[in-house]
């Protein structure tokens, strides 16, 4: 079923391309975005199965751990992650693209929510200017919990958040074990999406049809059908389909390989100018669909795909430099987690992902020392300006 795969990286690259940013910033941040999303996916491509994540959901946690990175952690992030832009306009630029996609249930015949926030080790200091920087331009205020004392119970916490932030689709994203004594932040995404098609397919008109796997077997799948026009395009390699949602804000765009066992050949196909030809290529015309229904999870953990695409620094306790957070380098990312859910029936899709990025401490804190003499010792008396010793003795027994 990989052909589900394509469509629907490319349904979540739309979303920010129609989002049709009003400033140069705006495009220039969502164009990289789009190219990190396409690099992304050509690193996890070769998971087995079904594939969905949301691009959109690890741009933006990482680039509010990224306004906390400098040195060649910053250098290395803003290479992978297609930041072009200098800190102080990338920033502003997510702000304007969050303030475009967030819409109120109904006001447009859609619901689609983005929700930021960090969590904080209680007492740890962060740096105001990453405080405000990360609320100003995320809407992500830091909530304080106790990772040390009560790992569990923060876990529980931001999970919690992250199920009512996506309606319940997104749960566990932070699995036991992730967080420790050591986890000084945990920066958080979350995107909810809800949509009808602009026009529904009918119920009635479902039915099992063949779906050929890429083994060549067949299987029966429920499978809707509708003719209408829609914007179709067609070229030696595949055939496209956009299907508009009630709103005409959003779409769902459908790639198809022409022949059944290609998938593998197209997906090298993906990139940036030719997805961007077979868009322009889209022109209405009336087309026979039949779309099979469909719901699916995915979770990653993506640390060692982000560290293969060359953002190393960020995960190397010797050679992370976060101290645009906190003022020192003692912290580094230990976990990338992304989740993500999509159903796909006769009404429209729904679509949640969430993103958690886990910064610890480099080494242990140096804990409260406790000196408690209850057995023998050696004790001596020095000359702090000479450094000479002028005593030296032992106790064995205190009571002598």
């Amino acid at each position: 079923m990989g052909i589900i795969q394509t469509f629907l990286l490319v349904s979540m690259a739309l979303t920010q391309m129609a989002t049709g940013s009003a400033t140069a910033d705006g495009e220039m941040m969502v164009q990289g975005n789009n190219a990190f999303a396409l690099d992304l996916y050509a690193e996890l491509k070769n998971r087995d199965g079904n594939l969905f994540f949301s691009p959109h959901s690890i741009s933006t946690a990482l680039a509010m751990t990224y306004a906390g990175a400098r040195g060649s952690t910053e250098k290395q992030m803003a290479e992978v992650l297609h930041f072009d832009l200098e800190q102080k306009r990338l920033h502003p630029a997510f702000r304007e693209l969050l303030d475009q996609l967030e819409t109120g249930e109904g006001e447009r015949g859609y619901q689609l929510s983005v929700a930021n926030a960090l969590w904080g080790q209680r007492g740890y200091e962060f740096l105001e200017t990453f405080l405000n920087l990360t609320k100003e331009n995320y809407g992500a205020g830091l909530s304080e919990l106790d990772f040390i004392g009560s790992t569990e119970t923060a876990r529980q916490t931001i999970n919690t958040w992250v199920e009512r932030e996506t309606e319940d689709k997104i749960k566990e994203l932070i699995k036991p074990g992730v967080l420790d004594r050591l986890t000084r932040l945990v920066l958080t995404n979350a995107i909810y999406f809800k949509g009808f098609w602009e026009s529904q397919f009918e119920e009635e008109m479902t039915r099992p049809a063949a779906f050929t796997l890429v083994s060549g077997e067949k299987v029966q799948v429920p499978t809707m059908h509708r003719t209408a026009d829609f914007n179709y395009t067609e070229t030696d390699h595949l055939q496209g389909l956009e299907i508009p949602y009630l709103g005409d804000d959003l779409s769902m765009v459908v790639l198809l390989p022409k022949e059944t066992d290609a998938i593998t050949d197209f997906e090298k196909l993906l990139n940036r100018e030719n997805l961007a030809k077979w868009l322009t290529g889209l022109t209405k015309q009336e087309v026979i669909v039949a779309l099979p229904k469909f719901k699916m999870t995915s979770e990653f953990s993506l640390a060692e795909v982000l560290k293969s695409m060359g953002m190393t620094d960020a995960f190397d306790e010797d050679k992370a430099d976060f101290s645009g957070m906190s003022g020192k380098k003692d912290l580094f990312i230990t976990a990338v987690l992304h989740k993500a859910f999509v159903e796909v029936n006769e009404e429209g899709t729904e679509a949640a992902a969430a993103t958690g990025v886990v910064v610890g401490l480099t080494a242990a804190p140096p804990r409260q020392p406790v000196f408690r003499a209850d057995h023998p010792f050696l004790f001596l008396i020095r000359d702090l300006r000479s450094n000479s010793i002028l005593f030296l003795g032992r106790v064995m027994d205190p009571r002598e």
